[in-house]
């Protein structure tokens, strides 16, 4: 009898406990949480979509306001945006793909593929070699940082003429490198025309084609595309873009001929769908698409000096909230523009986008990310036994106004200590999580953490024990490391 009680212990217990895990987690707080009907009203916006995703799932996908100011034809979660940047990291995933099936080399020299135009002559490129890495991290040196959209009617240049300068922006000036390929970093759209033609000549088709057919259709991405509002089977459900007035600008169908680095337009489900795949990839799910060594390369850090933080092949890395690392694009055009952010690990994330102009969806998609971060809760901590407690000399070395060592950007840094911890006061944390200061965690050795920050920091001192710099790296001391110079401001 005692056996027989025991084993239906266990069996109810078990019971209960499936029952529990079968219970589907409410994310209705986030519609709760989420007051974007005023936000549209108070800046003028006209419509907004966002679709969140959680341990690899989408939770969550809303929209609101319309597609276009003319009509009051809602926007649903098929309805696309013209994505603008967000193509960029697309087009690195399409090379990725492409060289894992044998059929480009992405470190050898791009200028063997180019046939309707080359790159041009300068002493930056005299003894180095211009890869496709280099293009498509921003280490390649090449000008030409965006490009404007065309409408119905306007003369479309074509991608030579867009290298060539032979647009408004440029004024015939044709793109030119700036520095030595490899040296440094600098954003360039342009960097990502010239993939684009690499592509197009090699593979004798346009790049529309090439990533329908390698990860749009496989993903079943059926609301995405590289096809412009001037093509045959271009979509049919789609905002139109708006100025600060919130009217539509033209057409309201931007037309954009450089398609590699912002021709994409989509959805954020889609988009969703498609960072999901990468993220499971990273984990090493079985997956036909996306490779784990193809999400490894597209997520890894191939840029520290100059890059903000930290730059993939097409993703920024310049994120670390709550101890995650994360992977991110902005896309922004005029009149529409949105973001994606994930985590390396854990498959958690967001994409937002908003069909209006600067002013009115930039502080829509500011507010909605920062609420994000905050109703989620998505925290990973550090393991207490790597944590080392810091010595009061060391906290008051550290104490002070520097000039920005962590984004080397033109606004002061503060370190403060409480309560024998350091914090570190940034805009930056304030701007993209809402909160003034993330906790500094020291790992001994001179090596800190900051929560809310993806790169190391080891302190280096001068003989008489005061900080000079510090080392900022990802992964390790010895790989990619940039020495920022501490500037500590007189009180």
């Amino acid at each position: 009898m005692k056996n027989f009680i025991y084993f239906i212990i266990i069996i109810v217990t078990a019971s209960c406990s499936n029952y529990k895990n079968s219970i589907a987690k409410d994310y209705s707080f986030i519609s709760d949480s989420l007051k974007i009907d005023s936000k549209l009203n108070e800046y003028k916006l006209p419509g907004f979509s966002i679709t969140v995703f959680e341990n690899y799932k989408i939770v969550h996908t809303q929209q609101w306001g319309v597609k276009a100011a003319n009509k009051q034809e809602k926007i649903e979660e098929s309805t696309a945006f013209s994505t603008a940047s967000i193509t960029k990291p697309v087009t690195a995933l399409l090379c990725l793909i492409l060289e894992e099936k044998g059929l480009i080399n992405l470190d050898e020299p791009i200028k063997k593929h180019l046939k309707r135009w080359q790159l041009p002559e300068c002493k930056f490129t005299t003894d180095v070699e211009v890869t496709w890495k280099h293009l498509l991290s921003h280490t390649a040196g090449t000008s030409q940082h965006g490009f404007a959209d065309f409408y119905e009617g306007d003369t479309i240049p074509t991608i030579v003429q867009s290298l060539k300068g032979q647009l408004p922006r440029y004024k015939d000036k044709e793109i030119e490198f700036l520095f030595i390929p490899g040296t440094s970093w600098k954003y360039s759209g342009g960097g990502f025309v010239i993939v684009q033609m690499a592509l197009e000549d090699h593979f004798k088709k346009p790049i529309a084609e090439l990533a329908l057919e390698y990860i749009f259709t496989p993903l079943n991405l059926k609301n995405t595309t590289m096809i412009q509002p001037n093509e045959k089977g271009f979509l049919s459900n789609v905002t139109k873009v708006h100025d600060e007035d919130g009217n539509i600008i033209k057409t309201g169908l931007p037309i954009t001929p450089q398609l590699a680095p912002s021709g994409m337009w989509s959805t954020p489900t889609d988009l969703a769908k498609l960072t999901i795949e990468i993220q499971k990839a990273l984990r090493n799910e079985v997956n036909t698409v996306i490779s784990h060594e193809v999400a490894k390369k597209t997520t890894e850090i191939a840029a520290l000096k100059d890059a903000v933080g930290g730059w993939s092949l097409g993703w920024q890395l310049s994120f670390g909230y709550d101890n995650y690392n994360w992977f991110q694009c902005n896309g922004s055009n005029t009149g529409v523009g949105g973001d994606i952010f994930a985590t390396i690990e854990d498959g958690n994330g967001f994409v937002i986008f908003a069909n209006g102009e600067k002013p009115n969806r930039f502080p829509v998609i500011d507010y909605t990310r920062n609420t994000l971060l905050r109703i989620m809760k998505w925290k990973k901590e550090i393991p207490k036994n790597k944590i080392k407690p810091i010595s009061t000399n060391l906290q008051n070395t550290l104490v002070g106004t520097y000039d920005d060592f962590l984004y080397q950007q033109s606004f002061e840094t503060t370190i403060v200590a409480k309560n024998n911890r350091l914090y570190v006061q940034s805009p930056f944390f304030e701007h993209f999580k809402g909160t003034r200061e993330s906790e500094m965690v020291y790992l001994g050795d001179n090596v800190f953490k900051i929560i809310d920050y993806p790169n190391f920091l080891k302190l280096e001192m001068d003989e008489s024990g005061q900080s000079i710099n510090f080392i900022i790296f990802r992964d390790s001391p010895d790989t990619l490391a940039v020495n920022i110079p501490l500037n500590k401001k007189e009180k």
